[in-house]
């Protein structure tokens, strides 16, 4: 590290600057040589490799930093953040998980049935306003639903659970919004 340190201090005298290492070798050496050619290209460093016979290779050359972004990742993240409802997450939480849109709409989902019984997917979907509510308590990831016939979803006790442990997310979510969108929100938490 003290390396990367020393070579920061020398772009203040000038914007060529490399750092030379020793090829890296070992099992984890090919990890090793991409995390630092990332932190190289990263504070414009040019990264050197010195080969045991002597002869050096250039891996890149110190220049302004241009990340290559990901328009399918970009999408998809601003997707995410247009479906979320409120901010339900605290700066930093780790120990009790981060409510996503996903989420967000299994609990929609979990409160409707909660509410309402066993239900047909299309009559969630309408109800609470979660486009992809069949497939979602199909695919069931938390654990939630339970199908009882084709297309009829119940809650199961760990739905139940999930209502009451992810309350917080839930009433927040609910404030100031207009009717129908906190269909089986009170009932959730009793049931």
């Amino acid at each position: 590290m003290s390396l990367f340190h020393q070579a920061v201090t020398r772009q203040s005298v000038t914007d060529l600057v490399y750092i030379a290492v020793p090829r890296p070798t070992g099992r984890q050496a090919r990890r090793m040589l991409k995390d630092n050619l990332a932190l190289c290209r990263r504070l414009c460093l040019g990264l050197i490799l010195v080969l045991p016979d002597g002869r050096c290779e250039v891996q890149c050359d110190p220049g302004p930093y241009a990340p290559r972004k990901s328009k399918k990742r970009k999408q998809r993240l601003l997707r995410e953040f247009d479906r979320l409802q409120g901010d339900p997450n605290a700066g930093g939480a780790t120990r009790h998980g981060i409510v996503t849109a996903y989420r967000q709409d299994a609990l929609r989902c979990a409160a409707f049935l909660a509410g309402a019984g066993a239900s047909k997917g299309s009559e969630v979907a309408k109800a609470t306003g979660v486009a992809r509510a069949t497939g979602l308590m199909a695919s069931n990831h938390y654990g939630w639903f339970e199908r009882v016939q084709k297309g009829i979803y119940q809650l199961t006790e760990t739905g139940r659970d999930g209502l009451k442990h992810w309350a917080y997310s839930w009433e927040a979510e609910g404030e100031g919004e207009g009717e129908g969108q906190g269909q089986g929100k009170a009932d959730a938490p009793a049931s």
